[in-house]
């Protein structure tokens, strides 16, 4: 599996391509492959029910690392917990330091100051990366583009503006992990469709360029293909101009191949795992198939 050279695993893709479910079977085929696994979301624990609990039968995944099933473990990040850490960990006085962070007024600004909401996050992250005994893998299910790319993004950002002091070197650390090749990677999640492939091929151009390693793009939702090349060319000239019965599925087949070749064309360097169509319904009954295909 690709997937188990490296510790740290960020999945990320634009809304409606499957990502959170995904991001459960991965969680889940590797925890089936005897390793200690951490399966992380982004949220506030205030919020409505989380999907990716929801796949674990759960409403919400807990602050804390939390047993999910045998081997998988889940939480949350929040940045609260972020910031807390931080500063508990570079000031005295510890107990005052909670006291302040209850502060609705602080706990405010730092959501709304630029920056310091990912600096929580990423602080959060960077503690549960260290913790003991250390996860054999952790899996990241990010919750959008944008979030993807300014965490990845936020230690060079804040390293232009303060390059010395303690946040500097927190941000030094998170570095030494999330832009190590060998120890971290993010996975773009796609629908074999013209416009999530665009919008896939962007989101990684974007991910290289905060220093993050792509590991590969998941082709989620590709449909099954029973005809080979031969019997394809013969359909083609066929279906050309006629209103027939299956057109529409024959039309959405023809559209994946030709989304999933220019994926493969202008990111040849790439792993790109295609997942079938799972006909299942709720979502969480797609986990167990697609854990199948994964491992």
């Amino acid at each position: 599996m690709p997937f188990s050279s490296r510790r740290i695993h960020l999945l990320t893709g634009k809304g409606g391509v499957g990502r959170t479910t995904v991001t459960a079977a991965l969680a889940r085929a590797t925890a089936h492959q005897g390793r200690r696994v951490l399966l992380l979301e982004i949220g506030d624990p205030d919020e409505g029910a989380s999907p990716l609990a929801r796949l674990f039968g759960r409403e919400h995944l807990p602050i804390e690392p939390t047993a999910l099933e045998p081997g998988l473990f889940g939480a949350r990040l929040w940045a609260p917990v972020g910031h807390e850490g931080f500063l508990k960990a570079h000031l005295p006085g510890g107990a005052l330091i909670s006291a302040a962070l209850r502060s609705k007024a602080l706990a405010r600004f730092l959501v709304a100051a630029p920056s310091f909401h990912e600096m929580g996050l990423f602080y959060h992250l960077l503690m549960l990366l260290e913790a003991k005994p250390a996860w054999d893998q952790v899996i990241l299910d990010m919750p959008a583009t944008g979030h993807a790319l300014a965490l990845t993004g936020l230690p060079e950002v804040l390293l232009r503006l303060i390059p010395r002091g303690p946040i500097a070197k927190a941000m030094r650390r998170g570095q030494a992990y999330m832009n190590d090749p060998t120890q971290a990677d993010a996975w773009v999640v796609a629908l074999p469709e013209q416009l999530p492939v665009t919008e896939a091929i962007e989101l990684m151009a974007g991910l290289r360029a905060t220093g993050m390693t792509v590991g590969g793009v998941l082709l989620n939702r590709m449909p099954a293909d029973p005809f080979n090349a031969t019997e394809q060319v013969e359909l083609a000239g066929f279906m050309a101009g006629r209103a027939v019965h299956g057109e529409v599925a024959w039309g959405r087949l023809v559209d994946a191949r030709i989304a999933a070749a220019r994926l493969r064309a202008e990111e040849a360097d790439l792993p790109i795992l295609t997942l079938p169509e799972v006909p299942a319904e709720p979502d969480h009954a797609l986990v167990g198939p697609l854990c199948e295909v994964l491992a």
